[in-house]
């Protein structure tokens, strides 16, 4: 009965601590994506702020209430912004920001295409 109980308590401890290195594994990446409105450039897990220290209380709050990162992000989101996160989801709002840089890289690979087909076309002559 003794070992039982002991073989009990230390898968429990066990567990307990892994469940534990998850949670806290997961609370610093939320961290480190949620930008501190008051700090130039800092995450909320490098930023000493009232404001950071806040929403450290927030997302430990929406964690223990088994919420997804998503919807995490989404409330954060919904409260102060797509600016709040580090990289912001991409939707309607926004996809000319995300689609931008891909088409310049087309439109320039076309250009250099074009004028190098001409470079050689004038330089047969």
């Amino acid at each position: 009965m003794k070992k039982l109980f002991l073989l009990l308590l230390c898968t429990f401890f066990f567990n307990n601590s892994i469940l534990s290195d998850e949670y806290n594994g997961r609370k610093l990446e939320i961290y480190k994506n949620l930008r501190c409105l008051v700090c130039q450039g800092q995450s909320i897990a490098d930023s000493n702020s009232d404001f950071a220290q806040t929403l450290k209380l927030v997302v430990h709050d929406q964690i223990k209430k088994r919420k997804s990162n998503k919807e995490i992000y989404n409330f954060l989101i919904s409260k102060y912004g797509d600016w709040i996160v580090y990289k912001p989801q991409v939707n309607k709002n926004n996809l000319l920001l995300w689609a931008i840089p891909y088409l310049v890289l087309l439109i320039g690979g076309i250009i250099i295409f074009i004028l190098s087909k001409k470079r050689k076309y004038n330089g047969k002559n």
